[in-house]
């Protein structure tokens, strides 16, 4: 693909919903996705659409008690394909959506909304035990083992007397081999930082002068490539994660894209070259 054929987006299917939508996520080796968020009347959501001759079916509506922020396959094996989400009284549940009823693991896992997740270790993507992140609004980023049951496996909190910050966005990364893990986490006020799971430290962090929407890295189960991170304001910036110096950190390039803030970043599957940001005047934009 050069510069000069730049490709089109196109819509291929429309559909309006009649409730908030806070996050969807395919199904893993399927042509269905969910979409989860709240009804005007305060209750959550969650709903399971396949695509149909180039239309969509409602295959299942779930509501739940609380409003759900987010969502994760990412710890889940292919053979369950189990949903992780977040709510917005702070409990992680994790749905069968075969048999919604009851989730099949469930902890009050942060004081107020988790407001982002993600997962590793499950549907063959990353080495190592399966586990799934939270952050939340009081300020705390968890990491959950969904085999054991009401204690996170790492808790990096601020240190007392330090400002609780708003964390916006979770990712995993560098889960090349057992032993190895990172997370990275977004905060409202610029704040990025890069937690090593192996050791239980922090391994870098950095400040983008405006809150961080959203993280990925290009892949979540090689040595630490690339991370981008989108922010208010329409700006986004690349990591470049393979060299770390000692007092610089990473270096970066930044791209104001969108003229609002850039919600969402998400690489191509196929190719890792390739990543789409997603702006809050409902503008879409592909990067090489």
């Amino acid at each position: 693909m050069s510069a000069f054929e730049k490709p089109q987006i196109i819509a291929h299917i429309q559909k309006s919903l009649n409730y908030t939508v806070f996050d969807c996520k395919w199904v893993p080796c399927s042509a269905k996705f969910v979409t989860m968020g709240n009804f005007a009347r305060g209750t959550g959501v969650i709903q399971l659409y396949e695509i149909q001759h180039g239309d969509l079916k409602l295959l299942r509506e779930i509501e739940k008690a609380k409003p759900i922020k987010c969502g994760t396959f990412g710890a889940t094996s292919l053979q369950q394909r189990y949903l992780a989400t977040g709510d917005f009284a702070g409990n992680l549940h994790i749905w069968n959506l075969e048999a919604p009823d009851i989730p099949v693991y469930s902890v009050k896992a942060h004081k107020e909304i988790i407001n982002t997740i993600d997962g590793v270790g499950g549907l063959g993507i990353g080495e190592g035990a399966p586990e799934i992140v939270t952050g939340s609004r009081d300020g705390t980023v968890k990491v959950w083992d969904p085999r054991q049951k009401d204690d996170p496996v790492a808790n990096m909190e601020p240190v007392q007397g330090e400002n609780k910050r708003d964390c916006w966005t979770v990712a995993f990364g560098n889960a090349y081999n057992q032993e190895e893990r990172v997370v990275c986490a977004g905060y409202d006020n610029g704040d990025i930082k890069l937690f090593d799971l192996r050791n239980m430290s922090l391994r870098w962090e950095t400040n983008i002068k405006n809150g961080v929407c959203s993280l990925e890295f290009d892949r979540k189960d090689i040595s630490m490539n690339k991370l981008v991170a989108t922010s208010l304001e329409g700006k986004f910036h690349v990591f470049d994660m393979r060299t770390q110096h000692p007092t610089k950190g990473f270096a970066s390039v930044s791209e104001k894209a969108h003229k609002s803030t850039v919600w969402q970043v998400r690489h191509l599957p196929q190719n890792r070259e390739l990543f789409l940001t997603a702006g809050g005047a409902g503008g879409l934009h592909l990067w090489k």
